[in-house]
């Protein structure tokens, strides 16, 4: 035996580790391509959930819409002129880097501002149309977004068309002021002369419908519906629990709650929305009849 046998013989044999390098390429999944819903927390492809009008497969929970994927889910296809689109916000309070955000928002959401107004049909219904969409500084309602809906209103008087308008907010825009609140005004006396002479108003709340925009045009419509779980209120609800030292229901300022005490008429899954839009709009034709 040799010398060296008695010093190895009884010794552990040490153990040879490959080194394996993992090819992540194959197995990442492309951004965007698969979706998450927040409520059941089910995944599924995102083209399945846009297909189904962006309402989850497995819960209904109805995910945001921007005002392009609405107009395509909606409106007859190709029946869609946009008006006013060309329309700006500026900054008349100088409000630091207000125009520097309004840009970033503009390239993000490839729109103007927070609400695109149009004409189009519904099952060949021609109205007048305004969309609200959360995508720019978050729907929130500025001059622009304030006169936009108001030409809107008076378009569809001038033509006697009826006016459906698609809110989603976070209320009056603070880079803008009093100014931004004065369209509560503004918007909600163009739907009064709308009114009177006997325009239809439908207004339907889509998540989130808050602050000035819901205490004003958002509630003023001949028929006020919402999307299921929408959140629709004026002020936050901490600040009402501080205010009136209660806490309140679990389920307050969903529509299922607004719906229960009075302040909604109907609450309308996206995949129910045109039938039951063009019922309404045919009714309010010559001799129309409710099927509900």
């Amino acid at each position: 035996m040799a010398l060296k046998d008695l010093f190895t013989k009884n010794q552990p044999k040490k153990k040879k580790y490959a080194t394996i390098t993992k090819d992540t390429t194959k197995n990442d999944v492309p951004e965007g391509i698969m979706s998450k819903c927040p409520s059941c927390k089910k995944i599924m492809y995102t083209k399945e959930l846009v297909k189904n009008a962006k309402v989850c497969l497995h819960c209904g929970f109805h995910f945001q819409m921007t005002a392009k994927e609405r107009i395509d889910s909606f409106i007859d296809e190709g029946s869609f002129v946009e008006l006013n689109e060309e329309m700006v916000s500026m900054n008349p309070l100088n409000f630091p880097d207000y125009l520097e955000k309004l840009e970033k928002d503009r390239q993000k959401s490839n729109l103007n501002e927070a609400v695109v107004t149009g004409i189009g049909t519904v099952n060949g219904h021609k109205i007048v149309l305004a969309i609200m969409d959360a995508s720019f500084r978050m729907g929130s309602m500025g001059s622009v977004v304030g006169e936009k809906i108001t030409r809107a209103i008076e378009k569809a008087d001038e033509l006697s068309l009826p006016f459906i308008i698609f809110t989603a907010s976070g209320g009056a825009r603070m880079q803008e002021g009093a100014l931004s609140l004065m369209q509560m005004a503004k918007t909600s006396v163009a739907l009064k002369r709308f009114s009177n002479n006997g325009g239809l108003i439908i207004s339907m709340m889509t998540h989130p419908t808050t602050g000035g925009v819901s205490a004003s045009f958002a509630s003023l419509g001949d028929y006020n519906f919402a999307e299921p779980g929408a959140l629709i209120a004026f002020a936050g609800r901490r600040v009402i629990e501080q205010s009136i030292r209660e806490e309140l229901p679990e389920d307050f300022q969903t529509a299922e709650f607004l719906l229960k005490h009075g302040q909604l008429d109907a609450i309308i899954s996206r995949e129910d929305l045109v039938e039951k839009i063009t019922n309404i709009l045919e009714i309010h034709q010559p001799g129309g009849e409710l099927e509900w």
